[in-house]
């Protein structure tokens, strides 16, 4: 496939979905510390577009890059990897 067409995807957990069509996705990653050189979790969050309003709290999402929507809004829903636990 071509670098164009290539587009990133990522895994994280939804943390906020109260807006219409749109959930906070925080994303995961290990960073290695330089001086100490233990791995230090950091967070990035994402705003993503979902369509279906199918995904709530505590849903593990695969997120696509994607033309921007809105101000803030680069990324996709892609598919629901693990649901949370529902009550």
């Amino acid at each position: 496939m071509s670098e164009r067409g290539r587009r990133r995807t990522l895994v994280g957990v939804v943390v906020s979905d109260g807006m219409d069509k749109t959930v906070v996705v925080r994303v995961e990653r290990l960073v290695k510390d330089r001086r100490y050189e233990k791995y230090v979790r950091r967070y990035s969050r994402f705003m993503a577009h979902d369509e279906a309003n199918g995904c709530r709290v505590g849903d593990r999402v695969r997120i696509i890059e994607h033309r921007p929507l809105s101000k803030r809004k680069r990324w996709k829903v892609q598919e629901t990897v693990a649901e949370a636990a529902r009550v």
